[in-house]
């Protein structure tokens, strides 16, 4: 069954000051109806512009990913956005009255659990789920960054970093399931090394920041007239540093706490891709930049798929690889329930079947005798035969198989099918088949343009009355 688009179920709303500003800043999460995304709307500005979440609307990623669209902008919007992607959550409003989202604690913690105190409620409509059929890549050879989509059963991230530094050198972390984000994840919190953060607030570019919304990190010697300073830099008794190089602002939460942290910008920034992606996600030193220009890339080739998704990929002139003939001896169906004529192309991934339909078909006689149309259901049957015939193609002994259907998902009727039309059936696999079960999506053509589609589930089974 397919999976339904989520929104929330009442309105919550998470307060806190902004990283680089220092203002206080309200965040209020609203529920929105089916296909409207995430989007943010500045309320504070004349109008309340909207802000889409979307990567192709973001203006900067430097130490953060700052969204602009409608003459706004919002900032910081990754730990919102992994929070969303967490929670498996398609559609919301979400009003801001300041130009970046509260920094709280440097993860996603705060916004996650307000988004479970709000409730899920499930849309009637189904989700944009996307399965990945290539391997997509980005690479920054300068910075030794590389990102990797590789297609996968569900949406997975593994992440390596490495700072080249005593106290943070190489780490990884992983998830195999997005269901993981909540307890693994979402309390990871950012970082920075210290020369970065006595940069950052000499350049008065983190008014809002302090030792308690980051990880900090140390790879030199400080003295003790240093931590001196910084302690009132932070409006601390003390400072100190603590194993591993790491000032006594925080406990780790775990010992890659930094690299589930880096795992945690991934699936907020590649959420901008504005699609559930069932994709394994393998990521070297990524960062916000590279993050975002790989959303546009995923983006991308979505794009492209959907509007190449009806050019019809055969050619009919070819020989056919399986005539009727051969057809009979793998298919246990006859006239006038046999409905696939020949198949003229299959590999371990597709097969391509074709059906003349001609005015002797016995269902003519009854389904619009004065107007004949092709039934839809006879339609399903022809693709699953074809269907059919690839998977008993993986066996030594077809013909002591048979084919059920198990389910059929999404069925789509674009046109009719009359008497003289050649119905050709384009079928892919969508995942393994395991277990003597194989599960396919089809589209039917009839002069080029898709007629019928549908995804099918279907298992073999021996045929015990042999």
């Amino acid at each position: 069954m397919s999976e339904k688009q989520r929104t929330i179920q009442s309105s919550i709303t998470v307060s806190g000051t902004g990283l680089h500003t220092g203002v206080e800043v309200k965040l209020k999460f609203q529920p929105a109806p089916a296909g409207h995304g995430v989007q943010f709307r500045r309320i504070d500005l004349e109008g309340h512009p909207i802000v889409l979440a979307d990567c192709d609307f973001v203006h900067d990623t430097n130490r953060g990913t700052t969204l602009a669209n409608n003459g706004a902008m919002v900032g910081t919007v990754e730990h919102v956005m992994a929070a969303i992607k967490g929670m498996e959550i398609d559609n919301l409003l979400i009003d801001i009255d300041n130009f970046e989202t509260p920094i709280k604690d440097g993860s996603s913690k705060y916004f996650t659990e307000a988004l479970q105190k709000a409730g899920i409620k499930e849309q009637e409509e189904d989700k944009k789920v996307f399965n990945l059929d290539k391997i997509l890549t980005y690479t920054d050879p300068e910075n030794g960054i590389e990102i990797i989509a590789v297609p996968s059963d569900e949406f997975r991230v593994s992440v390596m970093i490495d700072f080249g530094t005593e106290v943070l050198s190489t780490q990884n972390a992983a998830i195999q399931s997005i269901s993981e984000f909540n307890t693994n994840i979402a309390i990871c919190r950012t970082f920075v090394f210290l020369h970065e953060l006595e940069y950052l607030l000499q350049k008065n570019l983190i008014k809002g920041g302090d030792l308690n919304n980051a990880i900090v990190f140390v790879n030199r010697v400080i003295e003790q007239e240093e931590l001196d300073r910084l302690a009132k830099l932070f409006n601390k008794p003390s400072v100190q540093v603590l194993r591993k190089g790491i000032l006594n602002n925080v406990d780790l939460y775990f010992e890659n706490e930094p690299a589930r942290h880096k795992l945690l910008d991934v699936i907020g920034d590649l959420s901008l891709a504005g699609v559930t992606l069932n994709a394994h996600i393998i990521a070297r030193r990524p960062g916000h930049k590279a993050n975002v220009e790989f959303a546009k890339i995923i983006k991308q080739y979505i794009m492209d798929k959907e509007k190449n998704r009806f050019n019809p990929p055969f050619d009919l002139s070819k020989t056919p690889i399986y005539d009727i003939n051969r057809i009979k001896k793998i298919l246990p169906h006859r006239p006038p329930f046999l409905l696939v004529d020949k198949v003229i192309d299959m590999d371990d991934q597709h097969v391509i079947g074709i059906k003349n339909v001609t005015m002797n078909e016995d269902f003519f006689v009854g389904h619009f005798p004065d107007k004949p149309v092709m039934p839809g259901v006879l339609q399903i049957e022809a693709m699953a035969q074809t269907g059919g015939i690839f998977m008993l193609s993986t066996v030594p002994d077809p013909e002591n198989y048979l084919t059920f259907f198990l389910k059929i998902d999404n069925v789509k009727f674009r046109n009719i099918v009359v008497p003289g039309d050649t119905l050709v059936f384009s079928l892919k696999l969508l995942s393994p088949i395991r277990r003597g079960l194989c599960h396919m999506s089809g589209i039917g053509y009839v002069n080029d343009k898709p007629v019928i589609e549908a995804e099918m589930l279907a298992q073999i089974s021996k045929n015990n009355n042999q």
